[in-house]
């Protein structure tokens, strides 16, 4: 498949520092409707480089417009998140059926990806990533994935409501077990595969693969009048926040870019200690 792209595009790979952090925004016409963009991402205090990449950008192929977006979480290092950045929605949009069967090649999509990231194990390491990717087609029809616990919400209204799955082990013990794994749950701590892993499914982590799941929810939402913005985020920003919350801090916010540093700014200051990355989508 082949397309050019238009609009303004933006693509970001975040440095990796002591203090690293960035932002920025985007906009575009789809379909007669404005749509804008803005990111904002900011380091955590764990001691180990950022590990937070995400994707904002708008292609079209053959008539059809597409917004492009995705936030990746990595564990154990900043390889596989890197390299999801870069290959995942190449190899989405290059499923021969995903204009006919979306959800489908999206799976089909993950699934493949999850296999070339084992298959380089030796260069990409014993890391692994979580992702929630959306794509926004032609203005109009809204298809979310994810794998792991970064969020997808949407504010219809004023209300919000979760178009992600978070994936945890707790929730998903019985099939965690199944596999011949296990999940911990040590006072003081978050329940884990394997005594090792917070989240039940996710990209790479070879070691833990044969208890873990690559396979992704996937939602479509159709985008109307009563749409009005929706965010994406890692779970530096779920953690201490509701949904809701989230929504009603930027409802007024007009500017993208600014909605999405002012969920960073709050996460940090209700003491969130993670990596946080943050994309906001405003409907004109």
């Amino acid at each position: 498949m082949t397309g050019r792209e238009i609009f303004h595009k933006m693509k970001v790979k975040v440095g990796c520092g002591s203090s690293a952090s960035d932002t920025g925004k985007g906009k575009c016409k789809m379909s007669g409707k404005r749509i804008t963009h803005g990111f904002h991402l900011i380091k955590g205090k764990a001691n180990h480089p950022m590990e937070d990449y995400l994707v904002a950008e708008y292609k079209q192929i053959k008539e059809n417009e597409l917004g492009l977006y995705a936030i990746f979480d990595g564990h154990l290092g900043h390889d596989v998140p890197d390299y999801l950045q870069s290959h995942l929605f190449n190899n989405i949009l290059h499923e021969h059926d995903f204009w006919t069967e979306t959800e489908n090649a999206i799976r089909r999509a993950y699934r493949i990806t999850d296999t070339q990231i084992l298959e380089k194990a030796v260069d990409l390491g014993r890391g692994g990533s979580t992702a929630v990717t959306a794509i926004l087609i032609n203005g109009q029809k809204l298809v979310v994935a994810n794998v792991g616990d970064s969020r997808a919400v949407i504010c219809n209204n004023g209300k919000a409501k979760q178009l992600s799955v978070d994936h945890e082990p707790s929730t998903e013990q019985e099939t965690i077990e199944s596999r011949g794994g296990f999940v911990s749950n040590i006072p003081g701590d978050v329940p884990r595969v394997d005594g090792l892993l917070a989240v039940a499914r996710a990209f790479g982590d070879k070691s833990l693969k044969k208890h873990l799941s690559s396979e992704p929810d996937v939602a479509v939402v159709m985008i109307d009048d009563d749409s009005e913005f929706f965010i994406m985020a890692s779970d530096g920003l779920w953690k201490v926040m509701t949904n809701q919350e989230a929504v009603d801090a930027i409802r007024h916010t007009k500017d993208a870019q600014s909605a999405a540093k002012h969920l960073t700014e709050e996460a940090i200051a209700r003491k969130s200690k993670d990596d946080i990355s943050c994309i906001v989508v405003r409907f004109s």
